[in-house]
């Protein structure tokens, strides 16, 4: 397994919002740990949610009892989005805070995926991209009803309207997906400042072009990303199977 991790502020924000949390090895039930979370909210209230939320679910699953990963994920998700939620309760400078959160751990040829937002999981093959995860968004949901092409959802005024995040409310639904990988695959984990200003056959391009390397991959799609404008934090976690 080969790993690259990166968060970058950006060209345009004053404050880097998101939160990277890369870890090969075993984190409690979990064989290896990826996550990029991407935290919304006035002043330091994003940072603090992004940050908060990945250490809390991190916290959560290092000291779970005997369960199937898929149940100690989604404890860890409902766990920390209680936290979450006291925080904002506890701290008015807080109120309204909320982060998106995509998380994955591989054991073997399987991967397991929790979700909740649009910060999103591509499986790369040498043949082709699939976003596995599938966006909490408004442009989502327009796109579904047939209200939108899918190529216009990138620049469309209302696509980083979120319509399920952590710290929302006390019943949120993370999504989760159990995926079958194949011996050269990569996996990538972003947020929307890498997806919304990247086309997905641009991002398979690059990844594609450097599969043995997934640092020059990685670096590579962090630069085309500042490139193209860097209108919001950049966050990207890359792991070669």
């Amino acid at each position: 397994m080969k790993t690259y991790s990166v968060t970058d502020i950006g060209r345009k924000r004053k404050m880097n919002q998101d939160y990277v949390y890369c870890n090969e090895g075993a984190v409690g039930m979990l064989p290896n740990l990826f996550i990029v979370a991407d935290g919304m909210g006035g002043h330091n209230a994003g940072d603090f949610a992004s940050r908060f939320a990945v250490e809390e679910f991190v916290r959560q699953v290092s000291g779970g009892r005997e369960k199937t990963l898929i149940q100690t994920m989604e404890e860890a998700v409902h766990r920390a989005n209680q936290m979450l939620l006291e925080q904002a309760a506890a701290r008015p400078e807080l109120k309204g805070m909320g982060t998106t959160f995509v998380a994955a751990t591989i054991k073997g040829e399987n991967m397991y995926v929790a979700n909740i937002g649009d910060s999103r999981l591509y499986l790369i093959s040498k043949d082709e991209m699939i976003q596995v995860t599938q966006d909490h968004s408004l442009v989502e949901e327009m796109i579904r009803r047939g209200e939108l092409r899918r190529e216009e959802g990138r620049f469309h005024p209302n696509k980083n309207v979120i319509t399920r995040a952590m710290g929302a409310n006390v019943g949120v639904v993370p999504d989760f997906f159990e995926v079958r990988l194949r011996e050269g695959d990569t996996i990538l984990l972003c947020s929307d400042g890498l997806s919304n200003m990247m086309d997905d056959r641009e991002i398979f391009s690059v990844v594609r072009g450097r599969r043995e390397d997934v640092a020059a991959a990685g670096a590579e799609l962090l630069r085309l990303a500042n490139e193209y404008g860097g209108r919001d934090n950049i966050s990207i976690v890359l792991v070669g199977t």
